[in-house]
């Protein structure tokens, strides 16, 4: 019988003018979440769903390291680039149609002597595992990651 983890993650967020925030986590400095002009904002920084893939990013990087460490799989780098489509028209109230993601691509180019079977095997356990990842395809978006050995 296991016993629950909770791990609790905290943030604070002022509201500064239009559709600007300014969000604080932990000790870090504050920092500014923003819409580009074209959508009512001042641009002076990433908007939300920008942090969002920003997230899964980087949560991909930190479960690929603990996963990595697990199977004794070796890596020397990795980079990541990631496409978010969103239909506006969700934001904007339209009935029916989703203010989330419509869909997300996601290429991880990892800099790796393993072969493509070994890559694999992290690519579903490190799916399987990463929070952004599971909270995205829990949401019913439609991820389609690529893993590249670079």
């Amino acid at each position: 019988m296991s016993t629950s983890q909770l791990l609790k993650v905290k943030t604070t967020g002022v509201w500064k003018e239009g559709v600007k925030t300014e969000i604080a986590v932990r000790h870090f400095a504050p920092f500014v979440v923003d819409e580009p002009k074209s959508l009512g904002g001042t641009d002076e920084g990433p908007n939300p769903v920008e942090f969002v893939l920003a997230g899964l990013s980087s949560c991909t990087s930190v479960m690929i390291a603990i996963i990595a460490k697990e199977l004794q799989f070796s890596y020397e780098g990795v980079e990541f680039a990631n496409e978010g489509s969103l239909d506006l028209q969700g934001l904007m109230g339209v009935e029916g149609v989703s203010p989330h993601f419509q869909s997300v691509d996601f290429d991880v180019i990892i800099k790796t002597e393993e072969n493509e079977a070994r890559i694999q095997q992290l690519k579903e356990k490190v799916e399987k595992r990463c929070p952004v990842m599971n909270l995205l395809v829990d949401a019913g978006v439609p991820v389609v990651s690529n893993w590249i050995r670079g």
